[in-house]
């Protein structure tokens, strides 16, 4: 039986972005673990994406009735653990790093995608522990005081740290005489929120007066609480301003502006639509299309420009609204503008089930001529078409698309697809044989979860091919 967050502890994860959990385990386990890492590094290589197979007591935390509760009241039942992994060594001596987000920061609000940090041994400030930036989740560029609000994640042996994947951190410098590990896991949601997955008590979140994003975060919490039992959020908005104003501040350059004229526009709801599509569509001023093409492009913080700042602003707005912005964002996702499109492609994802009538243009928007609508568009598949079948052929058939991104996509979209994805099991088994592992790994997911005779069939037959053996090394071999 798993141990769920609190009301308290959700409300807080909210606002800064990281919960820390401490694994019911003896703390021999956890000096046996610091014992078999510290081995293999020093005598063999970072194991990377084999850290579970080479030392598989890596795994045992996250099967923890405290983390499996967290990572259930975070990202719900049945959450997925990326078949990415890895094992940092902070060494005696070695530099700190500069505050980051990780690669794949996707620029959405909602809770989808987490970091999950093990640290085996006692982690003190001199020992180089992993440095937080509390509520910079939302931002997508650091803010300018981030250094004075940093915080050292000092932690005893075999603490988990679960943050959110877009959280501002950096491992900082290890001025001890100590050796410093941790195992980064990731976690992704897989099935939109229906209900509260935490034990909630309370529907209604009172805020305090010092709340710096109140909209904000009173939207992730009623979409955390479900479409059924989130209440609309009272007393967020801003009294006597206007749509078009608003409008214009969330397409301005302070992100804590943006984001409160957002989600105050996001409770206006309908009426707010048209202004917010029109901002949208906006004005094509970028005049190099090379990006039409690249794999990374829309989904990269350091390339946008500032009309993208805008339509992400005002995406984040149409999600928040839900159903009444479908319609608009449908016919966006026929614009001539690629970057419209993609837009539009991106927000009905972020606004999930919400957008299930978007589910036939989304289908379309797989051939687009531009990449990156392919790529959103498979993205947001998995996210807005939970509910059915019929994107499972298209899915199917970017599992061979030359681009490994959306590749990629389709393939977690058919993981959150669950059941409905069955009719893709011959695009699946082929896909096995992917030239990224990631693929291979996320393919591997949609058939556990499949579960079906003929889906674990193709399961083991792949597994007992692709076995490893973790007791072997080079200096034992047989």
């Amino acid at each position: 039986m798993t141990t769920l967050l609190t009301d308290q502890q959700m409300q807080q994860f909210i606002m800064d972005g990281f919960v820390v959990v401490k694994p019911d385990f003896p703390a021999e386990f956890h000096r046996e673990l610091y014992e078999q890492q510290d081995y293999v590094w020093q005598n063999e290589f970072n194991p990377g994406n084999n850290l579970a197979a080479r030392i598989p007591d890596v795994l045992k935390p996250w099967n923890d009735s405290a983390v499996a509760g967290a990572l259930t009241s975070i990202v719900g039942p049945n959450y997925y653990m990326h078949p990415h992994m890895h094992c940092h060594y902070n060494p005696p001596g070695k530099e700190g790093q500069n505050l980051h987000k990780d690669s794949f920061s996707r620029r959405g609000h909602r809770t989808r995608w987490l970091l999950a940090f093990y640290y085996p041994q006692k982690t003190t400030v001199e020992m180089g522990p992993t440095v937080v930036l509390p509520g910079s989740q939302y931002y997508n560029s650091l803010p300018a005081n981030g250094s004075e609000r940093e915080l050292a994640v000092t932690v005893e042996a075999g603490t988990v740290v679960i943050a959110d994947y877009g959280i501002w951190h950096r491992g900082s410098a290890n001025t001890s005489k100590n050796k410093r590990y941790m195992n980064k896991f990731l976690f992704t949601r897989i099935e939109e929120p229906r209900g509260p997955s935490w034990d909630n008590t309370e529907r209604e979140w009172e805020l305090g007066d010092g709340a710096t994003t109140p909209g904000l975060w009173q939207h992730l919490w009623q979409w955390h609480l479900g479409p059924e039992n989130g209440a609309k959020s009272k007393g967020n908005g801003e009294e006597g301003v206007s749509i078009e104003e608003l409008v214009v501040t969330v397409g301005g350059d302070l992100e804590v502006e943006t984001f409160n004229a957002a989600y105050a526009l996001g409770e206006i709801g309908a009426p707010a639509v048209p202004a917010l599509i029109e901002a949208l569509i906006g004005e094509t001023v970028d005049s190099d299309d090379s990006r039409e093409s690249s794999t990374t492009g829309y989904g990269s913080l350091a390339a946008e420009s500032k009309t993208e700042a805008c339509r992400r602003n005002v995406g984040y707005a149409l999600s928040a609204i839900g159903e009444p912005a479908v319609s608009g964002l449908i016919e966006a996702t026929g614009h001539a503008d690629w970057r419209v499109r993609a837009a539009a492609a991106n927000a009905l994802g972020e606004m999930g089930l919400a957008a299930g009538e978007a589910v036939p243009a989304l289908i379309t928007a797989l051939d687009d001529e531009a990449l990156i609508v392919q790529q959103q568009a498979a993205q947001a598949i998995g996210l807005a078409g939970q509910g059915g079948s019929e994107a499972v052929p298209g899915l199917t058939e970017c599992l061979q698309h030359e681009d490994v991104e959306v590749r990629a996509n389709a393939t977690l979209a058919l993981l959150r697809l669950g059941s409905h994805a069955e009719r893709a099991l011959g695009g699946l088994e082929a896909v096995l044989d992917d030239e990224d592992r990631y693929v291979r790994g996320k393919a591997l997911g949609v058939l556990q979860r499949l579960g079906t005779p003929a889906a674990q069939a193709i399961l083991v037959d792949y597994l007992m091919k692709t076995r490893w053996c973790p007791l072997t090394t080079k200096e034992s071999l047989f």
